[in-house]
């Protein structure tokens, strides 16, 4: 019995009547949209963490129309049947995934792809690094996708993804970015707000994300029982040529929510932090990274991350403008709160506006990407998730090696974290390897300053 997902419907109805499909080539380039509220959409989940189980649950409860997950892969057993376990629990008439269609290797984003058709949908919630790698497969195969943020994590890979989302444009395929907030309503009527000009010009940003330890960002040494690969993927928010370490994975959502409300990317950063109470942590972070943006207009952003406990804790950013100012988000990703003040103290009896009640925006982005999907809108979100994962990028690289970096130098950087990423084998060689005492390496500031990366080397 052949297990593979039926063709979409629609791309069957655009075929002339007595006229033989032509080549698979030409079919790709066909619409690849499934008719409205008519068509079963299947889903393949590539990355089984937290991250992608939620994603693929926000997918299965989009209400446009049927849809199923019918395909899995990972590199670790465990992650995904503790996944498929998860989302059955949840919604068991969505979930058809036999153990035929569970891939466990490096491959496996392939075997899983494999098993959807053109116009369903994959999602890729793998560690960044091999984001462009299974992108440009799905490209291949004429499948929307759902990409988890950050996209890049260097300049390479940045222009790498800014031509694979041009040739996803051609195909028609719709790509979404998991950067949430952007489909926030209230972010988005702030926005409006601001550029009405209700509190002027903006000419100062801030952000915080300042908690705890985060445990998956803090490693301690490597267990006997895992090759150095597999360690490093297992634990990518520690290892920068995986995720872009700590300021990447973790700060970028603050970034993009206030590059949106500034209707600018930042042409340049300067930045410093540092490592303090590391214990046997042997994972690449610093423990507080102090980031300065600045505008082609000269105004500022200020982004403050610290992992420390026992100090201040603040999850949320701001905007200054000439005429009052604005709380972009406070306490996390979501609820938003967005409000408006008269002057520049943020306190009740300035404010001017608040948003009302607001709806969950990881489950708003999905219901964006599967209308769009079903009735042929436009949606590719590649290239402001691309220049968001750069300015990130711009940013750590200028606290990692003490320097002002420009956008222009960080996408024209030659450094590639991970260059053969794509030929990676589980118990193959690792992108850096530990020193004797099984320590990595991590950026010296003020000491090595002409790369990043030379701080990175074994």
């Amino acid at each position: 019995m052949n297990d593979s997902p039926s063709r979409p419907t629609r791309r069957e109805s655009m075929k002339t009547a007595g006229v033989v499909a032509a080549s698979a080539a030409a079919a790709l380039n066909a619409p690849l949209v499934h008719a409205a509220g008519s068509d079963e959409i299947k889903v393949a989940l590539i990355g089984c963490g937290g991250r992608g189980t939620g994603a693929a649950l926000n997918a299965l409860e989009t209400k446009s129309g049927p849809i199923k997950l019918v395909a899995m892969a990972d590199v670790f057993q465990d992650r995904l049947e503790g996944s498929l376990k998860s989302i059955q629990s949840a919604k068991p008439a969505q979930v058809e995934v036999p153990e035929g269609r569970r891939f466990i290797s490096f491959d496996g984003y392939k075997q899983a792809m494999d098993q959807l058709k053109p116009g369903d949908v994959v999602i890729c919630a793998t560690p960044p690094a091999f984001r462009w790698v299974h992108f440009k497969y799905a490209i291949d195969k004429g499948l929307h996708m759902f990409m988890e943020k950050p996209l890049t994590v260097d300049g390479p890979t940045t222009k790498k993804m800014f031509a694979l989302g041009e040739e996803a444009k051609k195909k028609n395929l719709k790509v979404a970015v998991g950067l949430m907030c952007r489909h926030c309503e209230a972010r988005e009527e702030l926005h409006k707000r601001i550029k009405d000009g209700q509190i002027g010009d903006i000419i100062l940003m801030r952000a915080y994300r300042q908690a705890g330890p985060t445990a998956s960002a803090f490693s301690g040494p490597k267990p006997e029982n895992l090759s150095e690969l597999a360690y490093q993927i297992r634990r990518f928010h520690s290892f920068l040529w995986a995720s872009g370490g700590a300021v990447s994975d973790f700060l970028i959502h603050n970034i993009d929510e206030c590059c949106w409300m500034k209707d600018a990317w930042p042409v340049k950063a300067q930045a410093s932090g540092g490592r303090h109470y590391r214990g046997n942590n042997i994972d690449q972070n610093f423990d507080s990274y102090s980031i300065e943006y600045t505008f082609a207009d000269g105004s500022k952003f200020l982004m403050e991350g610290r992992t420390m406990n026992g100090a201040h804790n603040e999850f949320a950013s701001y905007a200054h403008g000439s005429k009052g100012s604005a709380i972009i988000s406070t306490s996390g990703h979501t609820p938003a709160r967005c409000r408006i003040f008269k002057g520049q103290n943020m306190v009740k009896t300035e404010q001017t506006w608040a948003f009302g009640q607001e709806r969950n925006p990881y489950q708003l982005e999905w219901d964006h990407l599967i209308d769009a999907i079903r009735n042929g809108k436009p949606h590719n979100e590649v290239e402001r998730g691309a220049k968001a994962s750069l300015v990130t990028s711009m940013g750590r690289m200028a606290a990692h090696t003490g320097r002002v970096v420009t956008y222009d130098e960080m996408l024209n950087c030659d450094h590639e974290f991970a260059p053969t990423v794509d030929k990676l084998v589980i118990d193959g060689p690792a992108p850096i390897k530990a020193d004797k005492n099984g320590r990595y390496p991590v950026p010296q500031p003020g000491i090595v300053t002409k790369r990043e990366y030379e701080a990175n080397e074994a």
